[in-house]
């Protein structure tokens, strides 16, 4: 990859991999620590915070998730969806992972790990639950952190920000209809009116806000700088309120984990398998089908990670604080990361071997100088 390209991907991007999140792993054990220690100490604040709700929607959860949500959509240019005709068979390729495998493929692992292989470890009556957090965490793709994994597998820019712009779209659409049909087939009551709210709220109306802002900052003098220099200054606040959010949820789970700290290690099994199944499939079919490495990479890693802030936010307004599906939400956000970590060596490390295929183009073909 040239070096004009790598600086083409990171103003485009504007991803850099600081400490902070290189370290997110190590920050989310902290919490954990912190939560259930809090938990034990001051059950009774942690009870006064679960019941400050409207319509099963918890409202310091809310004004969390909307701290974590709109700083990573203001990244997001939706006009790059006129070019997504330019990278058509990778953007094809990512839709069919993120669609039509992801979410029936993690219902299929959570099935046979959770109902199935690991259910005398588990607390029965939190089976359903689990399964419902784990397809949760698999219906709604990545939307902040791709931008990181693309830049680190040295990915084609336009193409990350055009697919995300175009998952971002569908997902206003396919979100609630997916979990409703999943959650369905497993027998869990689906409260519609809870699960379109939790669409419009963490999903539509921060879109709205983001594309907005981000429009304002850029129709003035310096947009582009004043958009980079908002997008810095928020990123504290939303790791910060990921990191609250996580307190509070092991706060609630804590006398759970205490009994039965397993849970956290057998609900890690089936999204680890799925983070790599989704990746390997994305990669394998993106080379079958001649797609620049340079778009696989991205492609496999957004076809693998998954929207966690969307699925714990999601989770909590439909099974609440204490559920085995807000613990499973969790515990995504607890592996993720260096999952991807991994993912994304195993994309760099292969690069020669994508290429030797006949037909596919170079690094400097896919992102040529200037």
């Amino acid at each position: 990859m040239t070096v004009q390209c790598e600086v083409s991907a990171k103003k485009s991007t504007g991803a850099t991999m600081g400490v902070f999140e290189r370290y997110l792993s190590l920050w989310i054990t902290l919490c954990i620590v912190a939560g259930i220690t809090l938990g034990h100490f001051l059950p009774l604040l942690f009870q006064s915070i679960s019941r400050l709700e409207i319509a099963q929607i918890n409202l310091p959860v809310a004004i969390l998730l909307w701290l974590m949500i709109v700083p990573m959509l203001i990244k997001v240019d939706l006009k790059a969806l006129k070019n997504v005709g330019e990278h058509w068979r990778g953007i094809s390729v990512t839709l069919f992972i993120n669609w039509a495998v992801k979410p029936f493929s993690m219902a299929l692992l959570g099935w046979f790990f959770i109902a199935w292989l690991f259910r005398d470890w588990l607390p029965a009556e939190q089976i359903d639950s689990y399964i419902a957090g784990l397809i949760l965490l698999a219906a709604a793709p990545c939307t902040a952190m791709v931008f990181v994994w693309s830049n680190l597998s040295r990915g084609e820019p336009h193409f990350t920000l055009t697919q995300v712009a175009l998952n971002d779209v569908i997902m206003v659409f396919a979100f609630a209809p997916i979990v409703a049909l999943l959650l369905g087939i497993t027998a869990i009551h689906v409260p519609w009116d809870t699960l379109l709210l939790s669409v419009l709220l963490y999903i539509v109306v921060p879109l709205i806000i983001a594309n907005i802002w981000r429009r304002l900052l850029l129709a003035t003098d310096n947009g582009e700088q004043k958009l980079a220099t908002t997008i810095k200054r928020l990123h504290p606040w939303s790791l910060g309120a990921l990191l609250t959010t996580l307190v509070l949820l092991f706060g609630f789970q804590g006398k759970q984990i205490i009994a039965q700290p397993l849970v956290i290690l057998l609900l890690a099994v089936p999204i680890l398998i799925q983070v790599l199944f989704n990746s390997t499939l994305a990669y394998l079919l993106n080379r079958a089908v001649k797609s620049p490495h340079c778009v696989a990479g991205p492609s496999a890693l957004i076809g693998a990670s998954n929207f966690f802030e969307l699925a714990v936010a999601t989770a909590i307004a439909l099974f609440g604080f204490e559920s085995g599906a807000a613990l499973a939400t969790v515990v995504g956000v607890l592996i993720e990361v260096p999952l991807m970590l991994f993912a994304v060596r195993m994309v760099n490390a292969t690069a020669v071997w994508y290429e030797q295929r006949e037909g596919i183009a170079s690094y400097q073909q896919c992102c040529p100088p200037g």
